[in-house]
């Protein structure tokens, strides 16, 4: 055989491996020593939050990243406004709607669903003399829940520090202690009421209670979490914000 047989021979020979070594040293030219980045690798960016790295380009479709659902607003939770073992109410009130809750001053009185403090009377104005009314609850707070309902609680002893106008409370979080200041009759008790949110006056004929609360403080008693979103709302729609009590 001559020399020019054998050297083509060996030249054919080599082509597999020569087609074997060049991905390899591509791959090698285009990652150089930084290890390649997976979906789930982050790197911290100057100026912004982290982001994930983009993979090298290559000849394949990029795999699709998987993505999480969007979140479900879950239903607001209630509990019920005052934490003790020993409380009653009544389901009726005097003249118009509302629950008197019956309990040891100093018990602690709690949001009862996560929301935004709407007001905050920390001084005791009530006078027998009059005016009868405005003054009633003595110290009070009413919450703006984020189902769209004020829960409204009068006559505390003490407000919690920090509790004021705008501020962001959750589900069980104290908001003060049961108290009898304003016409509580030197009774210990939580006047407790329900009502839409009127705007651009003191309402506090509609803050202290449009719909009986009764049912739903016997719900959220047994850790259930009746809502009075439906018996507001229709309250609303029919009566709008009355410009003036009915009854003090």
């Amino acid at each position: 055989m001559s020399s020019r047989s054998i050297g083509r021979r060996r030249s054919r020979s080599a082509y597999p491996v020569l087609l074997l070594l060049v991905p390899a040293l591509l791959a090698g030219c285009a990652g150089g020593d930084r290890p390649a980045a997976g979906p789930s690798a982050v790197w911290d960016t100057p100026g912004g939050p982290a982001t994930a790295a983009q993979p090298a380009a290559t000849d394949a479709s990029p795999t699709p990243r998987a993505t999480s659902p969007s979140p479900s607003r879950s239903p607001a939770r209630r509990v019920f406004p005052v934490r003790a073992d020993d409380v009653a109410y009544h389901p009726t009130h005097s003249t118009y709607p509302g629950a008197d809750i019956f309990a040891d001053c100093g018990e602690p009185v709690v949001a009862v669903t996560d929301g935004t403090v709407l007001e905050v009377s920390r001084v005791d104005r009530f006078d027998k003399r009059g005016p009868r009314g405005p003054y009633n609850g003595g110290l009070s707070v009413s919450l703006l829940g984020d189902d769209g309902v004020r829960y409204y609680g009068s006559h505390l002893r003490v407000i919690s520090p920090g509790v004021d106008a705008g501020v962001r409370v959750r589900a069980g979080q104290q908001l003060g202690e049961v108290g009898r200041t304003g016409n509580a009759n030197n009774v210990c008790h939580l006047h407790f009421g329900l009502s839409p949110k009127c705007t651009g006056h003191d309402d506090w004929w509609i803050r202290r209670g449009v719909v009986w609360p009764a049912k739903y403080l016997d719900s959220w008693r047994r850790g259930g979490n009746r809502s009075p979103v439906a018996e507001v709302t229709t309250w609303e729609r029919e009566h709008g914000c009355p410009g003036a009590p009915r009854a003090s």
